[in-house]
This record gives structure tokens, sequence and C-alpha cells, in this order.
């Protein structure tokens, strides 16, 4: 039986990828009552496990008082914590304390986790090929001149 359903653009079916993600985020954000930013920070810190809070600051594009009332709440807490940096007294390092594999702290990368099963189980030549073409067309619309 042919499918009845029309063909999506690249870009349509890249917004319901995106739109999907954000759904589970916002899902995951709600079920650990944390906000937008700490959800992203939290992220950040865990993919970079002693960041420095300029580098957190510039990620998310926020004032240095902003990223210090940020990492206050989430060491007060209890998310991340600040080490001073042995080579540097003067330096911050900020870890997380959380497992992000481990729930409940997990529902903040499900779906990217779910997403890489799916991909492994695909044709890795078309995903090879999937993944050349968008860095190609990212990178070709972010170094657009306006």
């Amino acid at each position: 039986m042919a499918n009845d359903a029309p063909a999506l653009t690249l870009g349509q079916a890249l917004r319901q990828y995106l739109d999907a993600r954000n759904a589970a985020l916002v899902a995951a954000r709600a079920i650990l009552g944390i906000s937008d930013i700490d959800a992203r920070a939290l992220l950040f810190v865990v993919d970079n496990p002693g960041t420095r809070p300029t580098a957190l600051r510039e990620y998310l594009g926020i004032t240095s008082a902003g990223v210090t009332t940020l990492i206050d709440r989430l060491v007060g807490r209890s998310l991340v914590r600040r080490d001073v940096d042995p080579a540097d007294r003067r330096v911050n390092r900020i870890t997380a304390t959380i497992d992000i594999a481990e729930d409940p702290w997990s529902a903040l990368n499900r779906f990217d986790t779910d997403f890489d099963i799916a991909v492994e189980a695909a044709d890795q030549v078309l995903v090879g090929d999937s993944a050349a073409l968008l860095a190609s067309l990212t990178a070709a619309t972010v170094n657009t001149p306006r």
C-alpha cells in the first residue's frame, strides 16, 4: 500500500525534530521543577565537567551577575558544586553532582538518548550522508552574510 502522506521537506523534518526535542525538554523540566536556563546550564556542566563560570556565561549569553546567581541556585539545590582550581586559586570550576544517566535526571537527555538508539539502528551510510548534508547546510546558513 502506498503512503498517501505528503512528503516532508528537509526543513519541515528538522522543525518536527526540534519541536519533539523541545517538548521532551519542557516535560523533563516540569518533572524536575527546574527552569529552562537551569536545564541548559546543567546540561552544559554535565558535558563540560570542571567548566569555568565564564564559559557557562558565554554559552548561555548572560551577565556575570546572572551566572553567579544561577550557579548559586544550582549549588543550593545540590545539582553542581564549585571547586577551587588548584592551579589558580582565583578560579572556580563547576562540576555536576547529579548522574545524568539516572532517574530523574535522565529525563533531560532521554529524547537524545532514544534518538541515538534509533540512529544506530538505521542505515549507517544514509546516516553518514545525512549528517554530512546537515553539517554542510548549517555551515552555509551560519556563514551567509546579511
